[in-house]
């Protein structure tokens, strides 16, 4: 019983209230640092080979289920916007390397109840918002990516298509092609400004998305040239990963997670 009130029932408890963490400015790096993280990530999928198999396994079946249905419907074509997309929805298969990058970096313990422990954690904090966010981009981009398709090709086409490949790879279908890649190349981009300090900000640090996309974008502006060679090798690494089945990306996906890890720590290095 509480003496101010003689109610013996138990008290609410006020919950516990994180403060927002205080963010450093963006750094400016060079050329030289995008060989240092590939090295760095190399470095790390080859101590926890068997973590960067099992993260980037899902994108490897998902991309063969996905290959395996548009074949059986005869719609071949369908893999196209899917495949140029894939960078926009690439760095989420990097939340769980991020964690590993992080422990070997700490030298904390390093774990399968450990890392998806704090995987599975991240369903209660800002990640699933940023992943709304990347997800409405991406279907977006497929929208616009059909919309492309029937504008130079036709209507008809989208249901003529599937005898042959030839008429996207001619004509009309090379115009369509380089049109469709602009366009999926802007969308890479403004996605690659919002995650390439966005994911990993959020799995270390407590804030908001909007904040660690606003973050992200400040590191863009203030490293253009070199974050668009960077961009340029993770789309081009990633793409050609993909072509051999997405079996590459069995060890190109994990590879760039953990160097994702470490460019961020060059972008945001923490405070002296």
């Amino acid at each position: 019983m509480t003496p101010e009130t003689g109610d013996d029932r138990p008290q609410p408890v006020d919950p516990v209230v994180l403060q927002p963490d205080i963010l450093p400015p963006p750094a400016h790096i060079s050329m030289s640092d995008l060989g240092t993280v590939l090295v760095a990530g190399w470095r790390d999928f080859r101590r926890a080979p068997a973590f960067g198999l099992f993260f980037s396994a899902f994108y490897v079946l998902g991309g063969l289920v996905l290959a395996l249905v548009a074949f059986a419907a005869g719609r071949d074509w369908w893999l196209i916007p899917f495949v140029l997309g894939f960078p926009l929805i690439a760095p989420f298969a990097a939340i769980g390397l991020y964690e590993v990058s992080r422990r070997i970096e700490m030298e904390e313990q390093l774990d399968w109840p450990s890392v998806l422990r704090v995987v599975f954690a991240q369903k209660d904090r800002q990640v699933p918002s940023m992943a709304m966010v990347v997800l409405l981009l991406f279907m977006f981009w497929v929208f616009v990516a059909h919309t492309v398709f029937a504008l130079f090709m036709g209507v008809s086409s989208l249901t003529n298509i599937t005898s042959s490949a030839a008429l996207i790879f001619e004509g009309r279908g090379l115009v369509m092609l380089l049109v469709g890649t602009v366009i999926g190349a802007g969308f890479a981009a403004v996605l690659f400004s919002f995650t390439v300090v966005g994911l990993p900000i959020l799995l270390e640090r407590e804030v908001d998305f909007i904040t660690a996309i606003i973050t992200s974008v400040q590191a863009v502006t203030a490293n253009p040239l070199v974050l668009l060679v960077w961009a340029a090798m993770i789309a081009g690494l990633l793409f050609l990963a993909i072509i051999p089945y997405f079996l590459g990306l069995l060890v190109v996906l994990p590879v760039l997670g953990h160097a994702s890890w470490h460019m961020y720590r060059r972008l945001l290095p923490d405070p002296d």
